[in-house]
């Protein structure tokens, strides 16, 4: 990323207020910088000359001066702060709207641990690049160039030779930085690889297992653990000699400066008051430039993190994904929706679905889809392994991209995430409570829980348990209910009209899926659609309509009639 990447500026609106604000505050401190040396090159020729009544007033001022600096200097590092907190979170929406946008094709492509780490410890590092890195390039973009102008303005010479000794530093920073680079990278590419090799030991651990490979794992995570120490030990040694290479450049510039006032004042050409302002301010002159080299190093991390986060976000954006991702996060239809049909007083809603197909690149992963899907009534997909029934809800839950047209024939317009409920294969459940799992982030209701359960066959389930990562504590069959349970929770917390359900009942045995089927049943009762992906016989003979995407239609049982089964060309 360059100093100040102009993608920043698009990506995060927090950055426009504090350059402006860091601008005026840049611009403040540097008038007390001025008046801190002034203030005190006067203190010290009144007191030499004997002119000790008119101390005073300067020490006044001097006080004055030191406060005001101390508090322009708290305020630049509490915006820096704020700043940085506010890019966070607008850089982290951004990304997590791209990928929403983006779907399970585009996420395939990429390296997830990678990205977990990108939008965590990654753009984390961003602190330093705002609370040091920043604020010093600003003050180098307005203090530095003003400040020479006041030498000029005092001392023609002094101004010359701090105009001529200032692009040392520049010179060493560039040469610096061409060092660091690659460190820096292979620093950053470490990071990503520890966390996608852990991420990736993880999810494979009871294979691994199975197969007596987990031990190879910890020494292959041990190797890149030690690769990562070793480049960051890199890092940080290039940025104590970057910093002693300024250091150096910097005191020799000011020690020309200072051996020139000090003869010009003992041959007389130069006054007591003009050589101490002289002496006092050319330190200052050359610090911000100092300190952006120092902080750069400090700041290097969210630099790269940030490069990263901006091809996410310019991919996301070449396809008009961050557009869409927001229009789905508001709970409105992504395309515009052909007119309603009005329905019948008592007339149950229906989604229709017209010509929805996806295609990954070149491979259809779902043929052309006609079919509608009524509330009050539950709906299963069935038909032979890799025929696109996930697929299928991915595209009416909006993670996959889809063409064709879905809509609710009421509204005209297509199934939004805020009136939507799902359970998939995987129960993704986290540490922590069976109950803060079931709530998922929303206010924790005992009762409602204890009745999701019972609805998804889960009643012996005790809400209180505490899990482990990744569910540990429960059997295959639990984690399901669990997760089906989640689903319920849901549609009894927020207005949900569509639940889709992904192969529930994989694990559970022939009496449990009873209880779970007719739960589904009540479900769809207070006027759900339910949709659910299934292999077993039970659940679709106990559907209202069975849909088989290879083709064939298979009739609903009981009192569902057969006339109520209506076939899908796929």
């Amino acid at each position: 990323m360059k100093p100040l990447d102009p993608r920043l500026l698009r990506y995060a609106s927090a950055v426009r207020s504090f350059l402006a604000l860091g601008a005026g505050l840049g611009v403040v401190q540097t008038a007390l910088t001025v008046a801190f040396a002034f203030f005190v090159s006067r203190s010290v020729v009144v007191i030499v000359d004997h002119r000790a009544s008119e101390l005073a007033g300067y020490l006044v001022g001097l006080a004055i001066t030191v406060v005001l600096r101390s508090l322009v200097g708290w305020a630049l590092e509490a915006v820096a702060a704020r700043t940085a907190a506010r890019v966070k979170s607008q850089l982290r929406r951004r990304v997590v709207e791209t990928v929403v946008a983006r779907g399970h094709a585009w996420l395939a492509t990429r390296n997830s641990g990678r990205l977990a780490t990108l939008v965590g410890p990654g753009l984390d590092a961003l602190d330093d690049y705002f609370a040091k890195y920043l604020p010093q390039l600003i003050l180098t973009a307005l203090a530095t160039p003003l400040l020479v102008i006041v030498m000029f303005s005092q001392d023609l010479l002094s101004g010359i030779i701090v105009l001529c000794t200032l692009p040392v530093i520049p010179v060493f920073m560039i040469l610096i930085g061409w060092t660091t680079r690659s460190a820096q990278a292979r620093q950053w590419d470490r990071l990503a690889s520890l966390a996608s090799s852990f991420l990736d030991a993880v999810n494979g651990l009871s294979t691994l297992k199975a197969f007596g490979r987990e031990r190879r794992q910890v020494r292959r995570i041990g190797t890149i653990t030690d690769e990562y120490r070793t480049e960051t030990m890199k890092v940080l040694q290039v940025s104590f000699l970057s910093g002693f290479a300024l250091e150096m450049a910097a005191s020799l510039s000011v020690a020309i400066v200072a051996v020139t006032i000090g003869v010009r004042l003992v041959a007389g050409s130069l006054g007591l008051e003009v050589g101490l302002f002289l002496l006092l301010l050319a330190p200052e002159v050359y610090l911000p430039l100092r300190q952006v080299g120092a902080h750069f190093h400090a700041a290097a991390d969210g630099v790269g993190a940030a490069d990263d986060v901006f091809e996410v976000l310019d991919e996301g954006a070449g396809e008009g994904g961050d557009e869409d991702a927001r229009a789905l996060l508001r709970g409105r239809s992504v395309h515009p929706a052909p007119s309603a049909s009005a329905l019948r007083p008592g007339e149950p809603d229906v989604l229709e679905l017209r010509g929805v197909t996806v295609a990954f690149g070149d491979t259809i992963s779902l043929a052309p889809v006609d079919l509608d899907i009524a509330t009050g009534r539950v709906t299963a997909i069935t038909g032979p392994s890799g025929i696109g029934k996930s697929t299928l809800l991915g595209a009416l839950l909006g993670t996959v991209p889809a063409e064709g047209t879905m809509r609710w024939r009421s509204t005209g317009e297509r199934p939004v995430h805020s009136e939507t409920a799902w359970s998939g294969q995987n129960p993704g459940l986290l540490s922590g409570s069976v109950a803060s799992n079931v709530a998922l982030g929303d206010d924790v209701d005992v009762e409602a829980v204890i009745e999701a359960l019972g609805t998804a066959g889960g009643r012996e389930i005790d809400p209180g348990t505490v899990l482990g990562a990744a569910g540990d504590g429960l059997s295959g069959g639990q984690a399901q209910r669990v997760a089906l349970a989640r689903a319920l929770y849901r549609l009894r917390r927020h207005p949900v009209r569509l639940l889709l359900i992904d192969e529930p009942s994989s694990a559970l045995d022939l009496a449990t899926e009873k209880v779970l089927v007719a739960g589904l049943r009540r479900v769809a009762e207070t006027g759900v659609a339910v949709v659910v992906v299934t292999h077993r016989p039970a659940v679709a003979e106990a559907a209202d309509r069975v849909i088989d995407l290879g083709g064939r239609a298979l009739s609903a049982s009981g009192s569902r009639s057969v006339s109520e089964t209506h076939e899908v060309h796929a």
